[in-house]
């Protein structure tokens, strides 16, 4: 019987050598991965629970971490005193925390005014005013959320680590007054998630200006 028609086998040896580069392909592959799962990400001390009182004055920029490393519990800051509240009334706070989920004081079921607008990927000393319309406020299904912040940060599945973006975030706080936000970490020592790390400035009377007002150029 004729076998001209059949498929020839590689040789042995071309096979060995098809599967050696396989293998070392494979091994390149782990190994990138591996490089990129090793990165540690920053990580940040919880700030201690230490009453700084605005008293009507422009504040920061201050940096501040929340330990929200527990799963079922909220943790509750407010501008106005500059630290997380252990015990707030309802208006008490402004934005809460549960390990990535954030929160603010206002919506459906809420006492404060709260509301949050996204500023875009911009300098965080770039915004010197925000606005003072157009504040979205938490929205309450089977779950509270707030949509704009709901998506802070960047998830990767190859390093299971949680990045924030660099996005600027306004704030209206319970009691109608403005802040702006950016997020810079999520992790605490020993790469422990749930310390959420932001920095923020606060204008502590009535007015939408995040600089000092000497520092505000004269309307032409």
């Amino acid at each position: 019987m004729s076998t001209s028609g059949r498929r020839r086998k590689p040789p042995r040896g071309l096979a060995v050598v098809a599967l050696v580069v396989a293998l070392n392909v494979a091994v390149l592959a782990i190994l990138v991965v591996m490089s990129v799962t090793n990165e540690t990400p920053p990580a940040f001390t919880p700030t201690p629970l230490a009453p700084k009182p605005a008293n009507g004055l422009l504040v920061g920029p201050e940096l501040v971490t929340v330990d929200a490393t527990v799963p079922d519990r909220w943790r509750f800051f407010s501008f106005d005193q500059g630290t997380i509240v252990a015990h707030p009334g309802p208006t008490g706070w402004d934005v809460a925390f549960r390990r990535f989920e954030v929160i603010v004081n206002g919506g459906e079921g809420f006492a404060g005014k709260g509301g949050v607008l996204d500023m875009g990927e911009v300098d965080f000393a770039s915004v010197k005013t925000v606005p003072d319309a157009g504040y979205v406020a938490n929205s309450v299904g089977s779950d509270t959320i707030n949509g704009v912040v709901r998506k802070w940060y960047d998830y990767s599945f190859l390093s299971h680590v949680l990045s924030p973006k660099p996005r600027v975030y306004a704030v209206r706080t319970a009691a109608g007054r403005f802040a702006k936000l950016q997020f810079v970490g999520y992790y605490c020592p020993d790469a422990v998630p749930g310390c959420v790390t932001f920095r923020y400035v606060y204008q502590g009377d009535q007015g939408v200006d995040l600089v000092a007002r000497s520092a505000v150029a004269p309307t032409p």
